[in-house]
């Protein structure tokens, strides 16, 4: 045994100082990064060789350090003096970035030397000031790790980080005044690496940061690729496992999520295994007692005129749909359907004269008080009762709310558009009555250009127009992402119609919306324009796709001669959804984790429960106008 030992010992001496390596012993006082600092190398590089010192590090250990790739000869470093100011007379149809080219300077530098630039618009006539600077060449030897990097088109902090071989927050790190959305051009503090050690970018792949605690199965969930696939494209994790942080090189048509919220969609059909009879209650405010069935006549009247009768009765279709489709799967349901007139007196009488103890789930009632009573009486026997068109004023422990919370739908869209990595620019227009929400998008966008509407000269109040001379110089080559935040019609049309025509063969301009409201329809919106302008808005759910056409539409088609609405679509996609995962566990809890997300027609869910309450669906969709289409974006 002493020999063997003896052999591996120098064996593996060999092959350290056949690979260049170092050891170095902890002394009193050190860190990981002080020795990180000491040998020119990244905290990441030794923990890459030494997994054990992050949880066991104490003076003597023996680490083995890599010979340092770090470059440290002199290299030119450029610098630039004011020297004086230009005095320039603004002509007809100057802009600022076209001066900003002519001169050789920034637009940044032009308004810091005319000041009033920063609140007005540069008109014909002005007399501004244009610096002037003289540049000069020094040579600078770095005594650190760091060096320089200029932000090349499509790079994202992933891209970077993978390329210096750093994990996303060490950039961050070496980069406090990072922004969100790193630009071309912008310039970053990075590794100071000999150039044959920066690892290649291929646009064949793309790049994905390991989320804290996430193992080589969950990879595999999402991207499909075993442990040796990403161990093949990513040689580093032979050696160092995996950590939080890593950026793997991943293929480029696999789309790996880099947020946590994100989960692959789940098949429930391939896990069923609970087929006992699905015991479910539906309470909606059919108002049967109004209706006089004798006369064919006036029913369809009622059903014509009254849009909430229009709703109940076409998710009630959607409701029965499912339950067929659910039955081709093997899958029982007992239904009960109960009137719950849209009174708080009929509530009480269905609760007081229905055991409900033993049922799998309740579905509504619609009526926000309602709702909240029959939460509440059948929380104590943990009866599921799902929120299916509104939300309630209150998510208990027994209640699964459906519909997503406002909130995460303008998250969802803001983090769809810091995705966007080729993007150039964010212009942000909003009217009087949004400023809030347009500074909270200047947060998240610091490099934005907020542009409020007008207000009348008289009365103070929003005149919801805006001088189209405005938009000529925000609109260059290149992507703008335009926010438009407004509940005005008028506004909303005008604003369509001017950005819309600044489109030119070298300019893409792209709408987004935090709230798609009634703003954004009917007669005075042209969909031509939302087409041309990509329009993109978050949704609890997409339209369903005419291409693929589902048995689900064909059937409605054929028996209704028309296409499904979209409360016939959530009441199919809510109830299959709800049956889909009774079958796959004991109880409706069981089968909620926040890692299953499931999809159908139009709607998808992925619930989420709250520290002291229910379950909220936190899966959305980004739509987009596309051809006079409205497709899924994300």
């Amino acid at each position: 045994m002493k020999k063997l030992l003896s052999i591996l010992l120098i064996s593996l001496s060999v092959n350290l100082g056949a690979q260049n390596y170092t050891e170095h012993t902890v002394k009193s006082g050190e860190t990981i990064e002080s020795i990180a600092k000491k040998y020119l190398v990244t905290p990441f590089d030794i923990l890459a060789l030494n997994p054990d010192a992050k949880s066991n590090f104490q003076t003597n250990t023996v680490l083995i350090i890599p010979n340092s790739t770090v470059k440290n000869e002199p290299i030119e470093e450029e610098s630039r003096e004011l020297i004086g100011y230009k005095r320039h007379k603004v002509k007809r149809k100057e802009t600022l970035y076209g001066l900003s080219q002519k001169y050789g300077v920034s637009e940044d530098e032009i308004k810091k030397a005319n000041r009033f630039l920063y609140s007005e618009n540069l008109k014909k006539g002005d007399k501004i000031r244009i610096p002037r600077y003289k540049t000069f060449i020094s040579k600078q030897t770095y005594k650190n790790t760091i060096k320089k990097y200029t932000v090349l088109p499509k790079e994202g902090k992933w891209r970077i980080a993978y390329k210096f071989g750093i994990t996303v927050a060490d950039l961050e790190a070496l980069n406090p005044d990072m922004k969100p959305v790193i630009q071309p051009g912008d310039e970053l503090n990075v590794p100071n690496i000999e150039g044959e050690a920066e690892k290649k970018i291929d646009s064949l792949y793309s790049y994905y940061e390991v989320l804290p605690k996430e193992g080589f199965y969950r990879l595999k969930v999402k991207t499909g690729l075993t442990q040796e696939q990403l161990e093949n494209l990513n040689p580093e994790l032979k050696e160092g496992g995996l950590k939080a942080g890593m950026v793997l090189k991943i293929p480029d048509t696999i789309s790996a999520s880099m947020n946590l919220s994100d989960v692959e969609t789940t098949r429930l059909t391939s896990e069923l295994k609970n087929f006992e009879t699905k015991k479910l209650a539906l309470m909606m405010p059919y108002r049967l007692d109004r209706i006089d069935t004798d006369s064919v006549q006036e029913v369809k009247d009622m059903i014509k005129n009254n849009r909430l009768l229009s709703i109940v009765l076409d998710f009630h279709i959607g409701v029965k749909m499912a339950l067929d489709s659910a039955k081709q799967l093997g899958i029982s349901t007992d239904l009960k359907v109960l009137d719950t007139r849209y009174q708080a007196s009929r509530i009480r009488e269905l609760l007081a004269e229905n055991d409900f103890s033993d049922y799998d789930a309740v579905i509504g009632p619609m009526e926000e008080n309602n709702f909240d009573r029959v939460a509440v009486a059948l929380r104590r026997d943990k009866v599921p009762v799902i929120a299916a068109l509104k939300k309630p004023k209150e998510v208990y422990t027994n209640v699964f709310q459906a519909i997503p919370e406002d909130k995460l739908l303008e998250r969802a869209m803001i983090e769809f558009v810091k995705r966007d990595s080729l993007k150039s620019r964010v212009v942000i227009i909003a009217d009087q009555a949004h400023r809030s929400t347009s500074d909270m998008l200047k947060r998240e966008f610091p490099t934005a250009t907020q542009i409020y509407s007008q207000k009348d000269k008289k009365t103070g109040k929003d005149a919801h127009f805006i001088y189209h001379t405005v938009f000529e110089e925000f609109f260059k080559p290149g992507k703008t992402i335009v926010f438009l935040e407004t509940d005005s019609n008028p506004f909303a049309s005008s604003v369509i119609s001017m950005i819309n025509g600044h489109i030119m063969e070298d300019i893409e301009i792209v709408l987004v919306t935090l709230d798609k409201n009634r703003a954004f329809e009917g007669k005075d919106i042209d969909n031509n324009n939302l087409s041309n302008l990509k329009f993109h808005y978050p949704s609890v759910n997409k339209d369903f796709d005419e291409i693929k056409n589902s048995s689900f539409v064909k059937d409605y088609r054929r028996v209704y001669g028309v296409s499904p609405s979209k409360y016939v679509a959530r009441g199919f996609d809510i109830t299959l959804d709800l049956l889909l995962r009774l079958a796959t566990a004991d109880n409706l809890y069981e089968a909620s984790s926040d890692s299953i997300e499931t999809e159908y027609i139009e709607n998808k869910f992925r619930y989420n429960k709250s520290l002291f309450g229910g379950y909220k669906n936190e899966a959305v969709y980004i739509v987009k106008y596309d051809n006079l289409r409205i497709v899924k974006a994300h």
